[in-house]
């Protein structure tokens, strides 16, 4: 079992910054990709950010110039890194994992979620 636990949103301003971390842990064979949903109010949850094993990044065309991701092999974990928040930023923020199985499969996880409201 893969377990995914997610930290650092918050309340912040328009325009200031917070860095989501996200460790995931248990029986790990082979991280394939890690990256980031978010779910708005009354939305459907929706693709940010994702950075794939050998390090390729891709990000919504919302979040670009603002947002960086960035991952730590050695300890599992991924990092996002938020910057010129804007209200519309606010949502609840997932951490996604795909792992690859022995056999070869590819099996995906969630974290619980982290609230980041944008807010003055």
């Amino acid at each position: 079992q893969v377990q995914l636990v997610e930290s650092g949103g918050g309340l912040v301003q328009p325009g200031g910054s917070l860095r989501l971390s996200c460790v995931a842990s248990g029986t790990i064979n082979s991280i394939y990709s890690m990256g980031w949903y978010r779910q708005a109010p009354g939305k459907q949850r929706e693709w940010v950010v994702g950075i794939t094993s050998g390090g390729s990044t891709n990000y919504a065309d919302s979040v670009k110039g603002r947002f960086t991701i960035s991952r730590d092999n050695a300890k599992n974990t991924v990092f996002l890194q938020m910057n010129s928040l804007k209200p519309e930023d606010t949502a609840v923020y997932y951490c996604n994992v795909r792992i690859r199985t022995v056999n070869g499969l590819l099996n995906t996880y969630w974290g619980q979620g982290t609230q980041v409201t944008v807010s003055s």
